[in-house]
């Protein structure tokens, strides 16, 4: 089956290593932080603020301007600085201090979509989902997996062609991917072990 190729070769270049590498608490809140910023920038801002605030606690009784400060780089602080100190007061207060693993719920959380979810989902708790941010919609575009116009879209659709084995690797493979050859300019297409599978490869 072709999506199974795909995969594999896939995963042959790109062994998955994420997986639950980080707390669920951790994984929400740099998630939120990620929206709209490179991971680089993401990865400096959410050290800085987890240095000083490693604890739901913590961060639920933090001074919104000190947390704007700590995460200064990322895009939109200001409006993720207190979207972040909400996040962590109602886990702390209404979930017992434990990060809902469950879709439904994430998403009453200020600020988390369906992408910010299924990133904790997978990556915080080792569940089946897929997240999709830009590289995956773009890829799986690409390679005729799907055809849509929204990541949200793409969500949905992926879960009908997807093995369900699949899910929980597709986005850390896909991004990794998107990184190193398949980019949205400039595509290394000569190089690429996707490229006899490839629907667009080349042109």
């Amino acid at each position: 089956m072709t999506i199974d190729l795909i995969i594999s070769r896939l995963k042959n270049r790109y062994p998955p290593g994420k997986f639950n590498s980080r707390d669920p608490f951790r994984q929400l809140i740099a998630t939120v932080l990620s929206q709209r910023t490179r991971d680089e920038v993401t990865d400096r801002a959410s050290e800085k603020l987890f240095s000083k605030y490693g604890t739901l606690a913590a961060l639920a009784h933090a001074d919104v301007a000190e947390i704007e400060e700590l995460i200064r780089e990322v895009g939109f602080y200001r409006i993720k600085a207190p979207r972040v100190k909400e996040i962590a007061r109602i886990i702390s207060n209404d979930y017992k201090g434990k990060v809902p693993d469950d879709m439904d719920t994430l998403l009453l959380l200020p600020g988390v979509g369906r992408k910010t979810a299924n990133c904790v989902l997978v990556y915080g708790f080792g569940k089946d989902a897929i997240a999709v941010d830009t590289h995956v919609h773009r890829i799986s575009n690409r390679l005729g997996l799907v055809s849509t116009k929204s990541p949200e879209e793409t969500e949905i659709k992926l879960r009908e062609v997807l093995p369900k084995k699949h899910w929980r690797y597709i986005n850390e493979l896909l991004v990794r991917f998107g990184q190193d050859i398949c980019r949205p300019v400039g595509p290394k297409c000569g190089v690429c072990m996707l490229g006899d599978l490839c629907p667009v490869g080349g042109k």
